[in-house]
């Protein structure tokens, strides 16, 4: 008998309408969505420990599962283009708080945002941070985070200068594991071996 093409779902499935602030309803706990999405009907597949958001067959957003109920979890990369407009919403944003308690906004941040504030101006520097949030699309957030340390000890208050010095600290990173694989290679134990007989 042949397999099902399409993977087996084992959580339930539930098809909220997206709110007017970037969330949807499950089992009386709210999750956010990217604000691209508000007014539509949504995917959710609810599993024991997360969730799921599907805009037909393509994934949009991933939540760890609240248990107690009236809960509220929200991610700040979904809001990152209605904040870029209206940059005075970012301070006292809950997607804010709750990243600060994830770890997701660190103290290193902070400091950088304090000074592009400070050079820049309330509403450019909170601008370019949300374009220092963007970054994490499509770079990993260490490398992110490495880059805004490096960036703010040179006094770039940039979202370019941070991006450059991520994808240095990427290819830093990069370079390092090759080298690691290359030293655990059989080639490189058997070179080894082979000068220590010498």
């Amino acid at each position: 008998m042949p397999l099902p093409q399409e993977p087996f779902e084992t959580g339930r499935l539930f098809t909220p309408r997206v709110d007017r602030y970037s969330q949807i309803n499950v089992r009386t706990n709210r999750y956010s969505v990217p604000t691209r999405f508000i007014g539509k009907r949504v995917r959710v597949v609810l599993h024991a420990s997360h969730l799921v958001v599907y805009d037909r067959n393509v994934k949009v957003a991933r939540h760890e599962r609240l248990i107690a109920k009236g809960g509220l979890c929200l991610d700040l990369d979904h809001y990152l283009e209605a904040l870029i407009r209206k940059p005075g919403a970012f301070p006292g944003a809950t997607a804010l708080e709750q990243a600060r308690s994830a770890g997701k906004f660190t103290p290193v941040h902070d400091a950088w945002w304090a000074q592009a504030r400070k050079v820049h101006g309330e509403r450019d520097g909170t601008r370019a941070l949300i374009e220092v949030l963007l970054l994490n699309r499509h770079l990993a957030h260490e490398h992110v985070v490495a880059g805004l340390a490096t960036a703010l000890r040179a006094g770039a208050l940039t979202a370019d200068a941070v991006a450059l010095e991520a994808r240095k600290a990427s290819l830093r990173r990069a370079s390092t594991r090759s080298r690691r694989r290359s030293a655990r290679s059989p080639s490189a134990r058997r070179s080894r071996k082979s000068a220590s007989t010498l």
